[in-house]
């Protein structure tokens, strides 16, 4: 889920809250002690796992998790057998299906004596707030809120209206995912913690990317996760949060909510993922897991992004910087999935000078059909033509070809979009993480992220890619002659081509050609 159109129609509500006085800001900040994850234990269970399976001279392995059952029972799996920590960064965590599951678990935790430390960027906790707040109160576990909302918190743009002066500030959300088990297994990728992301939403789902990690780049992110909770813009969530009535709930009251009493809902598992893995608990189990090796250096923007710099400054420090550096030291091919893909023009131009230099590009991101965002297609728009015309290969996203073939999961009559933020670059080297392609991501949002150096890794995202362009996307073209866009499918062995925005309403073309002119590329 992502925030452009509420933030624009906050921001045009907060000019008139402004005008009729309303104001509002958060308490005085208390002082509190730096806290700092412990070395790993090298006796507990995750770490003799690790062990067990890292062959000498490895500095760090991977498991991609394409399906999003597969990538929520490792969440829960690992959860369930820490011993020591567990740190939790999430820009949303839902109260739902699949976040309650996660918090349950985590409460579960923390009466082993688990120590649970979890951080969630404030923008969607208007329904959740209360639940982990009930869930702080439990021994063992802290929760906090990066960049809290002062008042009016029980609704997405009363939170906005109730601090018109602080604007600025509020657009600045942490777009971070993160889960670390023990400091000794990691999960890393784009998934926040809602049923839609893991394929168990009836309305929408999300085809997505993460990886479970595990070696020398898991104390590089704890450290990135300790930046974050000892930062500035992080609050307690007591310190923001009241309970209703002004009475705060404590764990009797999360129990009954969370339904601790009955037995923890079951995750249905395929026997099986896209790369022909099993679920991961069976080689935990076993003590030992197959992983794929490789270097790896986690990357993150600093938690007070953008707020002490100019956007000139956040882009040329930031996570989004760092991918294009990669791209552009490609020598043969770049495979790209980015579900928000508004590169700007010194993006675009360092997509002409791939293709000058004859490297393939292949880029995949949503149809408008398939975003869940229309204000920011429109963004991506503007660039099509460009990106055809300098050689790359353009895929969008089909909701009804992703729901048919069921790669990813049974999508039921939910609509199939993209989530993944991943690349693939000359078949060796593989960018995975929380940042689009696109403004906010640059200059806004804190990213963060992994930059990995692996053949075997590689391979397989690019089939996982592969499944994604052939069996689910749209594949687009300049028609000669015209040099108009069309859009080409395939049904069994006859190719169609359509001309016009597939699978898209009127109503949503209309917006998108009305709105596409007006809207200044800043806002996206």
């Amino acid at each position: 889920m992502n925030a452009w159109v509420h933030l624009l129609r906050a921001a045009l509500l907060c000019v008139l809250a402004a005008g009729l006085g309303a104001c509002g800001s958060l308490p005085p900040a208390r002082e509190r002690p730096a806290q700092y994850a412990a070395p790993a234990d090298p006796s507990t269970t995750l770490a003799k796992v690790v062990a067990a399976s890292t062959p000498p001279g490895e500095h760090s392995g991977f498991r991609l998790m394409p399906l999003g059952v597969y990538s929520l029972d490792a969440r829960i799996q690992l959860a369930q057998r820490a011993e020591r920590s567990l740190v939790v960064q999430y820009y949303q965590l839902e109260n739902d299906a699949v976040g309650r599951l996660l918090m349950r678990s985590l409460r579960e935790a923390a009466a082993r004596g688990v120590k649970v430390r979890i951080l969630v960027d404030d923008l969607y906790t208007s329904k959740s707030q209360y639940l982990l707040l009930a869930l702080s109160q439990t021994p063992n576990i802290e929760v906090r809120l990066f960049n809290p909302f002062c008042c009016g918190r029980d609704g997405f743009l009363s939170r906005f209206l109730a601090s018109p002066q602080e604007i600025a500030r509020l657009n600045h959300r942490m777009h971070n995912k993160l889960f670390i088990a023990d400091g000794a297994m990691a999960v890393v990728g784009g998934r926040n913690i809602a049923d839609e992301y893991f394929v168990l939403s009836e309305a929408q789902n999300f085809i997505d990317m993460d990886a479970v990690v595990v070696g020398k780049v898991v104390p590089q992110l704890e450290t990135i996760f300790d930046t974050y909770w000892n930062s500035e813009q992080v609050w307690p969530i007591q310190d923001i949060v009241r309970g209703q009535g002004g009475v705060t709930p404590g764990t009797a009251e999360f129990d009954s909510w969370i339904g601790m009493a009955a037995p923890p809902p079951k995750i249905v598992l395929p026997p099986n993922d896209i790369l022909g893995y099993g679920p991961i608990s069976e080689e935990l189990d076993e003590g030992r897991m197959g992983l794929l090796w490789g270097v790896a250096h986690a990357v993150a923007d600093p938690p007070t992004k953008p707020a002490t710099m100019s956007a000139d400054e956040a882009l040329a420090t930031s996570v989004t910087m760092r991918i294009w550096e990669r791209l552009l030291e490609a020598k043969q091919e770049v495979q790209m999935t980015s579900p928000y893909l508004v590169p700007g023009e010194k993006g675009m131009a360092a997509f002409e000078d791939l293709g000058r230099r004859k490297i393939k590009l292949v880029l995949l991101t949503n149809s408008l059909a398939a975003n869940d965002e229309p204000l920011v297609h429109t963004g991506y728009m503007r660039y099509r033509e460009r990106l055809l015309k300098s050689g790359a290969d353009l895929y969008e996203l089909s909701p009804e070809r992703t729901t048919a073939s069921k790669r990813f999961g049974s999508f039921g009559s939910s609509l199939g979009r993209l989530h993944a933020k991943t690349a693939a670059i000359d078949r060796s080297r593989v960018l995975i993480g929380s940042a689009n392609l696109d403004p906010r991501s640059a200059t806004q949002n804190t990213e963060m992220g992994m930059l990995i150096d692996s053949p075997q890794l590689a391979r397989e995202l690019l089939r996982v890619i592969s499944v994604s362009r052939v069996q689910n996307s749209y594949r687009l073209r300049l028609a000669k002659g015209t040099g108009r866009l069309e859009w080409l499918t395939t049904d069994g062995e006859k190719e169609m081509v359509l001309t016009s925005e597939p699978e898209a309403t009127f109503l949503q073309r209309f917006y998108n050609r009305l709105i596409a002119p007006i809207v200044p590329e800043m806002l996206l």
